[in-house]
């Protein structure tokens, strides 16, 4: 599998991995799934600070990971939030870890110390992703979520990235002042 930054080109087929998740699954608690113009939005947003990466294998999008803001407030700004999405016909091959190896990389390269992931319960799979990645459960917002008609609970991982110590910690590099060639 081939792993890169993701492209406005890319997000028809982001979105089409996405869909059945948001449309059959609970695993996303957006109602309904957004189109091509709207990930390139999202893929746009955050351009040349937080990675948006993608997997490929011969020639079609295996998954994507992505990080996001995880708070708006200034002392937040070495937390993010991370989310990754597989294919149908590719998961249970080892893409999402694969893809979380190369995100991961690059957040402690830009000077992350924290990554949160968020989790629907049940997920057993999600669960063991991410614990196999270093994740620890935080805790869990109970009835968070209403969709399908019932009410569902979130579990919250923490993963560190970078360790500061007691220093202050420089500022996070926007992804666009690393070289990103190679994965």
């Amino acid at each position: 599998m081939a792993i890169r930054l993701a492209k406005p080109d890319d997000a028809a087929a982001i979105a089409a991995v996405y869909a059945p998740i948001v449309r059959d699954t609970v695993i996303s608690f957006e109602l309904d799934p957004p189109d091509g113009a709207e990930i390139e939005r999202r893929l746009r947003e955050h351009e040349g600070v937080l990675p948006w990466l993608v997997g490929e294998t011969d020639g079609a999008l295996a998954g994507y990971v992505y990080a996001g803001p995880h708070r708006g407030r200034w002392a937040y700004q070495w937390a993010v939030e991370v989310s990754v999405f597989v294919h149908a016909d590719h998961r249970r091959r080892g893409v999402g870890s694969r893809l979380y190896a190369a995100l991961f990389d690059l957040l402690i390269r830009q000077g992350y110390a924290r990554a949160f992931a968020g989790i629907t319960m049940p997920n057993d799979a999600s669960v063991a992703l991410h614990r196999a990645m270093g994740f620890g459960a935080v805790g869990t917002y109970k009835r968070v979520g209403y969709k399908f008609g019932a009410w569902h609970d979130t579990s919250w991982w923490q993963r560190p990235l970078r360790d500061w110590g007691d220093a202050e910690p420089t500022p996070p590099v926007p992804l666009r002042e690393l070289d990103v060639s190679e994965f």
